[in-house]
C-alpha cells in the first residue's frame, strides 16, 4: 500500500512566520478552536507532525503487542507509529474519531506494520473486556499497555466546573485507565510494561484545569502504587508527564486566544510536536528501561525542573 500522509502547513513555517521576528518565544500554532472533546486531528492547522521520518526502528519492540488508548491522534498516534517502526503490533482504541483512526491505521500499514482499530467508550467497564478479547483474538497476547486517552476542559474557577464536567473528566482520565489496566493485568507476563499519561500540569497546578490536574495527579499515585505492587512480577509501571504538545486536545480545550502562547513559559520557550515525545514511550516500553519502574518522565522543554 502506498499511503502518503499530507502534513499541510509546516510547523517550521509557523515558527518562521509568527515566532522569532515578533516574540520572545516560538508560536506553536495560530488561533483556533474545536467545539468537541477530545478533538479531531485532521481539522488542526498546522497538522501535527507525528512521525520523525529520520527515525529508524531497530527492533526494540519486535513481536510485541501494544494496546494504546487514544492511539488515533495526538501523542497516541505518534506512539502508535513509532511502536510499529520498532516492530510492535498495535491496537488503537478510540472514541469517535473515525477519520483520524483510519488515517493512522493506513499510515502504519504503509510502513508494513500491523494495526487494528477498536472503537468505544473507555468509561464503560464492559468495553475494557471487549478490548482485551479482540486483542487476544487478533494477536494472542498483550505485552504493552499505554493509557493515553484523556479529556480536559478550561474553566476560570472551581465554581465554574459543573458536576457533570467533573464526573466526565474523572471517568475518562481515571476510571477508564483503572478499568482497562485491571482487565489487561491477568494477561501480562514478566517483562511487560504499563505506561500511563500524566501531565506537567499536575506538577505546577494549572489554575484553569483544576479537575484535569486532579486526575493527572491521581495517575501519578496510581502509577507509583501499582509499580510497587507488580515489581516482583517484573511488570514495570511508569508515567510520562508531557508539557504542551500540539494535539487535538489543545484546540478542543482552550479559547482560541490561548493557542499561540502554549509552551511559552517553558525554558525552551516553545511547545512541541508529538514526534518529539514518541521515543520516550519506546524507552519505557522496551528492555532499555528494564530497571525503571514507578517513575514519571518529564518531557516538557524545561517548563518544570526537578
Amino acid at each position: 500500500m502506498n499511503y502518503d500522509y499530507k502534513f499541510g502547513n509546516s510547523f517550521y513555517n509557523y515558527y518562521k512566520d509568527y515566532g522569532i521576528k515578533s516574540t520572545k518565544y516560538r508560536i506553536l500554532a495560530p488561533e483556533q478552536e474545536q467545539e468537541v472533546q477530545p478533538g479531531m486531528e485532521y481539522l488542526m492547522d498546522p497538522l501535527p507532525i507525528f512521525d520523525n521520518k529520520k527515525y529508524i526502528g531497530s527492533g526494540k519492540l519486535k513481536d510485541k503487542v501494544a494496546i494504546i488508548t487514544g492511539g488515533d491522534s495526538g501523542l497516541g498516534r505518534a506512539t502508535s507509529v513509532i511502536f510499529s517502526k520498532e516492530g510492535a503490533s498495535v491496537v488503537i482504541v478510540y472514541l469517535n474519531e473515525d477519520k483520524d483512526a483510519m488515517d493512522t491505521k493506513m499510515y502504519i500499514e504503509s510502513l508494513n506494520g500491523k494495526c487494528i482499530l477498536i472503537k468505544g467508550d473507555i468509561t464503560d467497564k464492559d468495553f475494557s473486556k471487549e478490548i482485551v478479547n479482540k486483542t487476544l483474538e487478533e494477536f494472542g497476547k498483550i505485552d504493552i499497555l499505554v493509557n493515553n486517552a484523556g479529556v480536559q476542559f478550561q474553566q476560570d474557577e472551581l465554581t465554574c466546573i459543573s458536576d457533570e464536567q467533573f464526573d466526565k473528566t474523572m471517568k475518562v482520565n481515571v476510571y477508564g485507565m483503572f478499568y482497562l489496566t485491571k482487565e489487561v493485568l491477568p494477561h501480562l507476563k514478566s517483562g511487560a510494561s504499563i505506561i500511563n499519561l500524566s501531565s506537567v500540569t499536575a506538577f505546577y497546578g494549572e489554575p484553569q484545569l483544576i479537575d484535569y490536574v486532579t486526575t493527572k495527579a491521581a495517575i501519578v499515585g496510581f502509577t507509583r502504587a501499582l509499580a510497587r505492587n507488580l515489581a516482583l512480577k517484573n511488570i514495570r509501571v511508569n508515567a510520562i508527564a508531557p508539557g504542551y504538545f500540539w494535539t487535538p486536545l489543545q484546540p478542543a480545550c482552550w479559547v482560541k486566544e490561548k493557542i499561540p502562547s502554549l509552551g511559552s513559559d517553558a525554558a525552551m520557550a516553545r511547545g512541541a510536536m508529538p514526534y518529539e515525545l514518541a521515543p520516550t514511550f519506546v524507552f519505557l516500553a522496551s528492555n532499555d528501561s528494564s530497571y525503571v519502574t514507578g517513575q514519571v518522565i518529564h518531557n516538557n522543554g524545561g517548563q518544570i525542573m526537578g
